[in-house]
């Protein structure tokens, strides 16, 4: 979204936190409008429908996450102690994305409205297959087998802990991510091959 107009990203935004505050249902162009402090009618006329709104904060949450994902992608190919660095810095980026609760939520609430409109689903399908991608790459670099379905599982488990730790306090999410992160880390990098497709 680097492209947009800064009162686009304002808007956008805006609707972020009333989707993580309010749910799906409280997303509307005046909501955006109120939380951005903006005149009633200008979310509409950058966004005229809702479906526009929807479809614009999906690909802005999508894109914030995966920037920040190619960032922590980066950062472990200049580093040689791939398994434990790459535990280390995913905790790091889980912790300041629940310290910034409003992405994790939002891309709940959106994931969820993807399950009956399509073209939130496909959105949501592009941007997931770009991040399995980025992730398979860095994975590629520890000569394991079968990446792909590693980056898969890996991806998958990654979303339902950082679910299982936003229902936690705050003092809890650092251990329970921690203990979470190295298990699974233990599990895909054993050598025992992913199990094939039927």
């Amino acid at each position: 979204m680097s492209s947009a107009s800064p009162r686009r990203r304002q808007l956008l935004e805006a609707a972020l936190h009333v989707i993580a505050d309010e749910g799906l249902r409280g997303l509307t162009h005046r909501a955006v409008d109120r939380r951005a402090g903006l005149p009633e009618g200008t979310c509409s006329a950058y966004l005229r429908t809702r479906s526009a709104l929807q479809g614009a904060l999906t690909e802005y949450v999508a894109d914030a996450l995966l920037s920040d994902v190619d960032r922590l992608a980066e950062q472990l190919r200049l580093d040689c102690e791939f398994e434990q660095e790459s535990v280390d810095a995913a905790l790091s980026l889980f912790l300041r994305w629940l310290d910034q609760r409003e992405l994790l939520v939002a891309r709940l609430e959106l994931s969820m409205a993807a399950t009956r409109d399509p073209e939130l689903a496909r959105l949501l399908a592009d941007h997931r297959a770009r991040l399995v991608t980025l992730v398979e790459g860095i994975m590629a670099t520890t000569g394991k087998p079968d990446v792909r379905h590693r980056a898969e599982t890996l991806v998958a488990s990654y979303d339902g802990v950082l679910l299982a730790a936003l229902l936690r306090s705050p003092a809890e999410r650092p251990e329970f991510l921690a203990r979470s992160l190295e298990l699974i880390g233990e599990q895909l990098s054993s050598e025992a091959p992913a199990p094939s497709e039927a």
